[in-house]
């Protein structure tokens, strides 16, 4: 047997013909993603892969400069049009300007400190929101705090779809004028014309690329985003003021009163609160790539609501120019607004603006999100890129421009799914802060045999099912109603009009009293076990630090030890 070219030749001892074998070679489609070979795997794939672990030193890229980089993630998810709409919005179901601005700035305050809390935890353990989860849910429970997100999360990133959408066929109608009076071949029962799909598919297209970045990489995104879109957003601030005077709406009195008043001001609170309620919960899931120490995720309490109540102010200003300039009902949707512009430059750079915003926030706030949630659920088949791919997918099955139709629908879907969220984050920052003293142990997140959070061996823990229900359970019969308004449910529906604070502050409540009256001595740990503690133990390990950054992560690890 020789080797000639790569190819075999046997040489006949029998005189038979050359026997010319060529060698081939086909790689079968790999389902599997990558699993992990750390000591977090313990040999079992069914809770861990690669993207899962712990984020090793040197995968910690956001810092040194993090001031800079967890800023502009907050302020690139700050600038998007759902910000823009909640207190315009607000003002068109019978509130006025005032009432609006406040109610976005008492709920971004209350949440700011509950994004704060959670996300200490994963700027300390690096491990993302799923598997913090199962510290106070247990490893099976752990599902329903993941699957309540995950839903939450893909429909956030179809809506943002639908307002990207939105955004580009006014940048194609900027340029081909006659792209907006293209003849529509879809039936008028689906709620979307065949230029607003265009543009929706357009959108989902270019943003498809960046579900394939790591967040790691996806920072700079943020970055340009934070740049790009405020300065376009003061710019229209600026022409609201220079054109109408910022309008009349300043003037405007509420259109409600009484009990009708004080219920809509609650509604519309949980509305704003629910928008940002995935992210009350799964912070963690950026805040787990940080290099300092956890005390950074204290900038959010004052920057969260400053950031906010400013974008709804200039919604609110913006809305009432174009009422006054252009007539009509308050244009809450600001494409709807800057379609009314003379200047199509203006119009195309406006709309990039709010498609830039669109796709910056579904990133930073939903794709990543879902994805670790799916990855959490398959972690065989699913890891950060598979999981954004296919939440965008499953965001075509929601039909969300049908829940956007008008102020009343959007109001509404902002507040179902608060409901849920609520109890699964006082589950979540009480157990770590209170009842656990902050202390977990890394590994045992991912070791369901290990007695700490196996719950004597259920891997459920009742507590937090039954504080999660106790949560839920008052905003049940207001959710039912708001999905089939033929169901009466009489005075029912009054709870599920403030549904995340309820479910909060009952759950915080309901969970701490059984967690102090039927402890779990296993779970209290005397120290916390870092990752790192982990990492070090490995023989072999695989996670390498640069010398450069040496001494900024032993900076950090004090840090981290000092904070906890």
């Amino acid at each position: 047997m020789q080797q000639v070219l790569g190819i075999s030749i046997s040489l006949p001892t029998n005189r038979q013909p050359l026997q010319i074998e060529r060698k081939m070679r086909f790689r079968r489609p790999q389902l599997r993603v990558p699993q992990s070979k750390s000591a977090f795997a313990d040999g079992n794939a069914r809770w861990t892969n690669l993207d899962l672990d712990p984020v090793p030193q040197s995968a910690r890229l956001w810092g040194p400069l993090s001031f800079i980089d967890f800023a502009a993630y907050w302020i690139s998810d700050a600038f998007n049009s759902a910000t823009w709409q909640f207190a315009s919005s607000i003002i068109a179901v019978g509130l006025t300007w005032r009432e609006s601005i406040a109610i976005v700035a008492v709920s971004f305050f209350i949440i700011s400190f509950v994004i704060s809390a959670n996300g200490a935890v994963g700027a300390i353990y690096h491990v993302p929101f799923p598997v913090i989860a199962r510290a106070s849910w247990g490893f099976w429970g752990s599902y329903i705090a993941i699957l309540s997100r995950s839903i939450l999360a893909v429909f956030w990133f179809a809506i943002q779809n639908v307002n990207g959408g939105n955004a580009v066929k006014a940048m194609i109608g900027a340029i081909w004028p006659s792209f907006l009076t293209l003849k529509n071949h879809i039936p008028e029962s689906q709620g979307i014309e065949t230029n607003t799909m265009i543009a929706y598919l357009i959108f989902f297209i270019v943003q498809f690329p960046f579900l394939c970045i790591h967040p790691n990489k996806v920072r700079w995104l943020f970055i340009a985003k934070s740049i790009i879109v405020p300065i376009a957003w003061i710019a229209i601030l600026i022409w609201a003021f220079v054109a109408e005077g910022a309008g009349p709406i300043f003037q405007q009195k509420a259109t409600v009163s009484g009990s009708q008043y004080s219920w809509l001001f609650l509604a519309s609170m949980t509305s704003v609160l629910g928008n940002y309620a995935t992210l009350s919960v799964n912070q963690s899931d950026f805040s787990r790539y940080s290099r300092v120490t956890p005390k950074w995720q204290l900038l959010y309490v004052p920057m969260l609501p400053i950031v906010f109540t400013f974008i709804s102010f200039i919604g609110i200003v913006a809305s009432s120019a174009g009422w006054s300039r252009y007539g009509g009902d308050i244009p809450w949707d600001p494409i709807e607004l800057i379609s009314n512009w003379s200047s199509r430059s203006c119009r195309f750079f406006a709309a990039f603006s709010f498609a830039l915003a669109s796709l910056g926030v579904n990133i930073s706030a939903n794709s990543i999100s879902a994805a670790n949630d799916l990855m959490a659920l398959f972690p065989t088949y699913v890891n950060l890129r598979r999981g954004q791919i296919l939440c965008g997918l499953l965001s075509w099955a929601l039909v969300p421009w049908k829940i956007l139709e008008s102020a009343g629908n959007f109001l509404n879907f902002m507040s179902a799914y608060a409901v849920f969220l609520g109890p699964i984050a006082a589950i979540m920052l009480w157990d770590f802060w209170l009842i656990k003293q902050r202390k977990y142990d890394t590994l045992a997140l991912y070791q369901p045999q290990n007695p700490i959070y196996s719950f004597a061996g259920w891997l459920v823990n009742w507590r937090a099912v039954v504080a999660f229900l106790a949560g839920v359970a008052p905003s049940l019969p207001g959710l039912i109603n708001s999905v089939n308004s033929g169901i009466p449910v009489g005075v029912g529906v009054h709870p599920y009009q403030f549904g995340w604070i309820l479910g909060f502050v009952g759950t915080s409540i309901v969970y701490v009293g059984l967690s102090m009256l039927f402890p779990v001595p296993a779970a209290m740990i005397e120290r916390p076990v870092l990752a790192d503690e982990i990492y070090d133990m490995r023989e072999g390990a695989v996670d390498s630090v640069a010398p450069e950054s040496a001494e900024e992560i032993r900076v950090q690890n004090k840090g981290e030890k000092e904070f906890i």
